[in-house]
C-alpha cells in the first residue's frame, strides 16, 4: 500500500486525534471493507494516545465504579492513560489499593480469550470497561464480553476509537469516531461484499496490528 494516498480525518475532540484512511478493498478475519482505518500513532505515541484517553474519558464522568480496563487490538497504552484520567476525575474503584488494573486477555490458537489464574482478582466481581480500537462486526466486542463474563466480570461500559455502530449487541458503545465520519463506510460478509461481485481484488488482509498488501 506503499502508493496509496492516505486521508486524514481529525476528531472535534482534539487536533492530535486523528484516523489515517485509506479507500480501497480489504478483507479481515470476519469480513470485507472498503476502507483501511489506520490507529498505530494513535496507539503507540504517548501525546496521542493521552489524547484519545481525554477524549474518552468524557463518556464516564457520571459514572460511580471502574475497577479494571480490559484492552483489545493493541490499546494498552489507551488504556493505562484512561486509568490515570478517570482516577484524575473522581471516577472511583472498588479495588483495596484504590487504583484500577489495565489488562488484556490472552488468545488461544483457536481464538478463544481466557485469563489466566494470576489474572483473576482483576476481573472477577470487577466493574469492567472494555476499551477497543474498532467496533465493526462486533465480533471482537461478542468475543471479549462473553469472556469478561464468563470469568465474573461486569461490564461498566465499552469504548472504542471507531465504531461503525453505536449499539452492538444491545450495549451502547462509546466511540470517538463514528460511520457518519465515513459517510460511505461499508462492511460486508465475504459472500455480499459488492466489491467481491464486482470482480475488485483485495487491496491488503488488514486487523489490529497493521496490513499485509496482496
Amino acid at each position: 500500500m506503499e502508493n496509496t494516498n492516505f486521508l486524514k480525518i481529525y476528531s472535534g475532540y482534539n487536533n492530535l486525534i486523528s484516523l489515517n484512511v485509506a479507500p480501497g478493498h480489504f478483507a479481515t478475519s470476519s469480513s470485507h471493507i472498503n476502507y483501511y482505518i489506520d490507529m498505530t500513532t494513535l496507539k503507540c505515541r504517548s501525546n496521542e494516545s493521552r489524547a484519545v484517553a481525554k477524549a474518552m474519558v468524557q463518556d464516564y464522568m457520571s459514572a460511580t465504579v471502574i475497577d479494571t480496563i480490559v484492552c483489545m487490538d493493541g490499546t494498552e497504552i489507551i488504556g493505562a492513560y484512561l486509568a490515570e484520567e478517570l482516577s484524575n476525575a473522581g471516577i472511583m474503584s472498588a479495588n483495596s489499593h484504590q487504583t484500577i488494573y489495565v489488562v488484556t486477555p490472552e488468545q488461544t490458537t483457536a481464538g478463544q480469550l481466557i485469563f489466566k489464574d494470576n489474572y483473576m482478582p482483576m476481573i472477577k466481581g470487577k466493574n469492567v470497561l472494555l476499551l477497543l480500537a474498532t467496533a465493526s462486526t462486533g465480533k471482537t466486542v461478542k468475543t471479549a464480553l462473553e469472556c469478561i463474563e464468563y470469568y465474573g466480570g461486569k461490564i461498566a461500559g465499552i469504548s472504542s476509537i471507531f465504531s461503525a455502530a453505536k449499539n452492538i449487541y444491545s450495549k451502547e458503545i462509546n466511540t470517538i469516531f463514528q460511520s457518519k465520519d465515513l459517510v460511505d463506510y461499508g462492511t460486508y460478509s465475504a459472500s455480499e461484499c459488492p466489491m467481491c461481485k464486482a470482480g475488485i481484488p483485495i487491496n491488503a488482509l488488514v486487523n489490529s496490528h497493521g496490513y499485509s498488501k496482496l
